[in-house]
Order: structure tokens, then C-alpha cells, then sequence
């Protein structure tokens, strides 16, 4: 078997390879699996993880995680409005996420700001700054690197992952 690296980037000590059609059992050395259901889901655990990497990286060069992008997302989302933390939480992709830290450190590159509600003087509302809007932009005009990665699959066959993610998820709720 021969493989095939495409692009190999190094962030800190993690290196990612993209490799050229490599199937589940190629990429995490692993033969036989329990059930095609198990085989699944470290499919979805271990893809899961390829995607961060990517995004990761593509991040990196704007200096924010991407758990700090994703609360920028959020707060542009409801922007002009503020947001409390917990509402920002509870939109998180990951919801293990420290919201707090992370909202502090974007407010350190003042992506974010934070305000004392009139109203109430124990709720802080949270805004995104124009700052936090323009690097937005950028990442955004920036993105076809990132969405270049998941166009090896047809629209119809994203629009049938998502019904199947969706789908495994809504098994749990």
C-alpha cells in the first residue's frame, strides 16, 4: 500500500497530514472493528478531530482558537445586542469550553468588550468591537482553504452527513 501525503503542516507539536484517500482502518491502524456502528462512531471521533486540526491551523495565522472564534461568531450573531456569558455557553460548540477565560482573553485583544448591565449590577453584557467584526472578515475572506477540505463530498452528500449527524444526535436528546 502506498500513501500519499498532500499537504503536512506543523502547529507546536501536533503535525497534520492530510492523506489521499485513506479509509478509517488506514489512518488509525486498526483492522477489525466491533460493528460497522462502532467503526462509525471513531470514525466521527477521529474526523471530528481532523477538522479541528485544520481549522486550527487556519486559525492560528489570525492568533485566536478556535474556541475563540467560535464565541466571536456568536457575540457577531447577536450583534448589535449584547450577550451574558451564559447564553454565549450555551451556543458554544464545545460546551466544556471556559467561557469566562475565553471571552477575557478575547477582550485582552480587544475582540470583545464587557459592560456591567444598568439594570442589574451582577450580569455583565458582552459585545463584540468593530475590532472583533473586521478579524471576522478576514477569517472569513480567508476561507476557502478550510471549506476547500470538504469538497471532496458532493452537496447532496453534505446535505445527507448533516441529516445523518442530525439524526444520531437527536437519538440522544
Amino acid at each position: 500500500m502506498m500513501i500519499i501525503i498532500k499537504n503536512t503542516f506543523i502547529v507546536d507539536t501536533i503535525i497534520i497530514a492530510t492523506f489521499a484517500g485513506m479509509s478509517i482502518e488506514s489512518d488509525i491502524l486498526q483492522e477489525k472493528f466491533d460493528s460497522e456502528h462502532q467503526k462509525a462512531a471513531i470514525n466521527v471521533l477521529y474526523t471530528s478531530g481532523w477538522l479541528y486540526n485544520l481549522n486550527a491551523v487556519r486559525l492560528k495565522k489570525f492568533g485566536i482558537t478556535p474556541e475563540q472564534f467560535n464565541v466571536l461568531r456568536i457575540l457577531r450573531g447577536s450583534h448589535p445586542k449584547t450577550m451574558m456569558l451564559a447564553d454565549i455557553t450555551c451556543r458554544m460548540l464545545d460546551k466544556s469550553s471556559n467561557a469566562t477565560r475565553l471571552v477575557e482573553k478575547l477582550r485582552q485583544k480587544n475582540l470583545v468588550r464587557r459592560e456591567i448591565c444598568a439594570n442589574n449590577r451582577r450580569q455583565v453584557d458582552i459585545a463584540i468591537t468593530q475590532q472583533g467584526l473586521t478579524l471576522l472578515q478576514k477569517i472569513d475572506d480567508d476561507a476557502n482553504e478550510w471549506v476547500a477540505a470538504l469538497k471532496s463530498i458532493s452537496r447532496t452528500e453534505a446535505k445527507e452527513l448533516n441529516r445523518i449527524l442530525d439524526k444520531l444526535r437527536s437519538q440522544s436528546a
